[in-house]
């Protein structure tokens, strides 16, 4: 699996690199500016991208504006980006560029090895690896909004869950309830967010996506 890494601390990205490398993924290309990241993505064999928000000139949002540009000319690219803080309309505007293989940790996630590493695989995979706290924050920040009115207390405790991609077991868990429980509480989440039965994995992302995408409505 092949990814590029968008860092501008050399340490935190020589670090990225040996983590990932040791992990079985091939680094394409680890740059720190924006330029670079973007040249970089041009790679039509690039499988997932792992870029820091804030990086050169300005450290403001230059690692996400490119990372949503590459989204915009190859549709679905699977992104994961990293930030200090908890910025909400950065990650709003990371959901709104595209339909699954989205992710948005907070850098202090990066010490747990398994955990970032399984996150850069689901989001490669199409899937979503959303910061908990992120996703709290996206949550209350909609909590008005027409979505989560449709929603019970229950099943936006298993959105959270289902945002941060875990399984319905590992939801069960979490929530220690039965998976059949969690089953039929993800079918009533589809049906309330209007999203048909396809059979398809894809619509569990879509969910977490157009849930929080109300936000901006």
């Amino acid at each position: 699996m092949r990814v590029v890494i968008a860092e501008d601390l050399a340490l935190l990205r020589d670090g990225l690199t040996r983590m990932l490398e040791a992990s079985g993924f091939e680094v394409a290309a680890a740059v720190a500016d924006p330029e670079a990241l973007a040249e970089a993505l041009t790679d039509d064999t690039v499988d997932v991208a792992v870029v820091d928000v804030r990086m050169p000139p300005t450290f403001t949002n230059e690692g996400l504006v490119a990372a949503i540009e590459a989204r915009r000319r190859r549709p679905g690219l699977p992104v994961l980006v990293l930030s200090q803080f908890v910025e909400q309309l950065y990650a709003r505007e990371l959901l709104q560029s595209g339909d699954g293989g989205i992710g948005y940790l907070l850098k202090d996630r990066v010490v747990d090895v398994s955990e970032f590493v399984d996150a850069v695989r689901r989001v490669a995979a199409g899937g979503t690896a959303l910061d908990p706290l992120v996703v709290t924050s996206l949550l209350k920040h909609a909590g008005h909004k027409p979505p989560m009115a449709r929603l019970s207390p229950r099943e936006l405790e298993v959105l959270e869950q289902m945002a941060q991609g875990r399984s319905n077991a590992a939801i069960a868990a979490a929530l220690v309830v039965t998976e059949k429980a969690v089953g039929k509480h993800s079918t009533s989440i589809f049906a309330k967010l209007d999203l048909p039965p396809d059979g398809d994995d894809n619509r569990r992302v879509l969910a977490v996506l157009a849930y929080l995408q109300a936000a901006q409505t």
